[in-house]
Order: structure tokens, then C-alpha cells, then sequence
């Protein structure tokens, strides 16, 4: 007997939507969001319990603690609606209509167990990156609207109040302020790169990761803490589409008849429109930005393939890009075998 459940989550409440595998509407019913009354409302479903909600600031909490009462927790995609009536008991018999008719086709892939440390460090680490680069960019930006070349300089405390005093009178408060942010948040970047390189050097997956040329822990660690599990992956090219390394192309009628015999042939015109847009930012700027730092070690296989690729006319963003996927390939690879990575396994590729 299987139930199929969507659930709309917001923060105060939860829409539940069961229907069985016919189809038909068995409860709908609201309730608070909170980990008693969820649990309890699940157990309260008798039957084989197959649930399903949208991927959002909650599902991670929602998987974590449903997991262990269900048969089936399967997370997606917010649904973007283009037309008709939303509201939260629509959009939750939706889920659990297409959860039972198997019209999900792609799934948010949950582990919040796994590597939970690192990846809250990894996440620490990217809001300081961020939060200091934002109060850099402002401060810059406040002398640049004032005409005053700037250098690294405004952002060292010991020469600050130097170029403070280029200010107007009515901006130097402002700097002031700014400077003082900016001062706090080097110090929040300064704690989470510690605690980074802490959680990161205590795994061996990120201490393997390392051996790879262009991977430094917080590289490897930002990796680890996204992919998770290696075998999500069953090939390199659903890793590179994961990543933002795949190549998209477009093409219509593509089709054209033969006047003289008749019979339709295939056009060779296809259109590139550049890297898919689905895909992990934070592995697509590790893998490009490894690339960078092999492209720049002269003795190293992959700068080798690199200028080849330039002889022959390509481009050198394609170039780089060829590299990272490169680089993501045997990063996958020996991280699903165990192996060690070695430099020469490069070489007799490209050979």
C-alpha cells in the first residue's frame, strides 16, 4: 500500500499531500514546521511512504529528520510556475503527483551527514571571501567617486589614514566606517580560513585531493564538501556537466531534403552556445582556477598540452578550459579508485 506525500515547506508551516497510487486524494492537511509534529504526522500514514518537497533553506533539516520514518525521501527543484493559480495545496499535490507518476527527472542528491564539518567551514569560508571582497569594492569605490587613484594601500591600516585625509571632508566619515568594516571582516576571513584548514587536513579524501597539481586544501576541501560521494558520478562527462565544464550547443531544422534523389540529410551546422549554466560554482571556479596555476608550471604535462592547443589555433579560454576538465577527469578518477595521482598518467593520454 504506497502513499505518495508532497510536502509545501515554509518556516512556520508545512502543506501534506497524500494521495495513494491510483491517484486519488486521500488528506491534505497543514501543520507547524516543527520536528514533533512532522515526525509525527508521517508515522500517522500507514502504507509504504514515499515523500517528496522542494529543495530550500529547510531541506537539508527536513531530509535529515525524515529519513529515518519514510521509504522514500526524494528532494527537487523549485518549479518555476509560468501560468495559472499557485498556492500552497497546489503546489504540494503537484509533488506528490509527480513523485508518483515518475515525471521527476532530476533530483537534488542529499548527505547532510556526511562531511558536516567541512562543509560548514567551507561555507564559513565563503561568505568571509565574499563579505570582505563586497567591503573592499565599496571602499575602492568611495574614492574612485572622488577621482583619487587608489592602489592595495587603502586597505592596509597602517597607511589608512593617509589616504583618508585625500577625502572630503564629507566622505571621511564614511571611509572611516568602511575601513573599519573592512578591518573586521579580515579578521572573520582570517578565523574561517584557519578553521578551513583544520577540518580539511583531518580527511583523508582532501589529503588526496591535495596530491593533484593546481589543489591546495582549500581548493580540495571545497571540492570534497560539495561532490561528496565520487559515485554520483558513474562517467567524467555527468562530473564536467556537474561542474559547469560542459559544452552546450543548439541547432534547428536541421534536416534539408536532396532535390535530385529525395532524401533527407542532415545539415552539419551546429551552433555552440557556450558552458551549461545548471552546474556547482564553486567547483567550476576550483577546476578553472587549478587550471591557471598548471598552465603557469612549465615542466608540468598539461602546459605542454595547453601550448600545443594554442599552435594549433585554439583558443586560449578553450584552451584553459580543456585543462580544467582535465584536471576534474583525474580528479574523479582517483578519488572513486583510491589511486594516487601521478603527473605522468597526463603525458601518455595527451600522447
Amino acid at each position: 500500500m504506497d502513499r505518495y506525500i508532497g510536502i509545501d515547506v515554509h518556516s512556520k508551516s508545512c502543506t501534506v499531500a497524500v494521495m495513494n497510487a491510483t491517484g486519488q486524494r486521500l488528506k491534505e492537511q497543514v501543520i507547524e514546521t516543527s520536528a514533533t509534529v512532522l515526525i509525527d504526522a508521517m508515522r500517522s500514514i500507514a502504507g509504504k511512504r514515499h515523500v517528496c518537497f522542494e529543495e530550500g533553506v529547510l531541506s537539508s533539516w527536513i531530509y535529515e529528520l525524515l529519513e529515518p520514518n519514510v521509504d522514500e525521501l526524494v528532494v527537487v527543484q523549485p518549479h518555476t510556475r509560468q501560468q495559472g493559480s499557485k498556492s500552497d495545496s497546489i503546489d504540494a499535490w503537484a509533488l506528490a503527483e509527480n513523485l508518483r507518476t515518475g515525471s521527476i527527472k532530476r533530483r537534488v542528491f542529499k548527505n547532510p551527514r556526511r562531511f558536516d564539518q567541512l562543509r560548514q567551514a567551507v561555507r564559513a569560508y565563503q561568505i568571509a571571501v565574499q563579505d570582505m571582497t563586497r567591503a573592499k569594492n565599496r571602499l575602492n569605490a568611495l574614492y574612485r567617486s572622488r577621482a583619487i587613484q587608489v592602489d592595495a594601500a587603502i586597505y592596509d591600516p597602517k597607511q589608512r589614514t593617509e589616504w583618508l585625509r585625500k577625502l572630503p571632508t564629507a566622505h571621511r566619515m564614511l571611509g572611516e566606517m568602511l575601513s573599519q568594516q573592512l578591518d573586521a571582516l579580515i579578521e572573520a576571513h582570517r578565523r574561517a580560513e584557519q578553521w578551513l584548514h583544520k577540518e580539511a587536513l583531518q580527511l583523508a579524501e582532501v589529503k588526496r585531493l591535495m596530491t593533484v597539481d593546481g589543489l591546495g586544501p582549500i581548493r580540495a576541501a571545497q571540492i570534497v564538501a560539495v561532490v561528496l560521494v565520487p559515485e554520483r558520478f558513474r562517467t567524467k562527462r555527468q562530473f564536467w556537466s556537474y561542474c559547469g565544464l560542459a559544452i552546450v550547443t543548439r541547432s534547428s531544422s536541421d534536416y534539408v531534403r536532396n532535390p535530385s534523389t529525395g532524401q533527407w540529410w542532415r545539415q552539419p551546422v551546429i551552433q555552440t552556445r557556450g558552458l551549461n549554466r545548471n552546474r556547482s560554482p564553486i567547483l567550476k571556479n576550483a577546476f578553472k582556477a587549478a587550471a591557471r596555476t598548471v598552465i603557469a608550471m612549465p615542466t608540468h604535462p598539461l602546459h605542454a598540452h595547453y601550448e600545443r592547443m594554442l599552435e594549433d589555433g585554439t583558443k586560449p579560454n578553450l584552451a584553459t578550459l580543456t585543462i580544467a576538465r582535465r584536471i576534474a577527469a583525474a580528479v574523479l578518477a582517483i578519488w572513486k579508485h583510491k589511486e594516487d595521482y601521478t603527473r605522468e598518467k597526463h603525458r601518455q593520454t595527451a600522447a
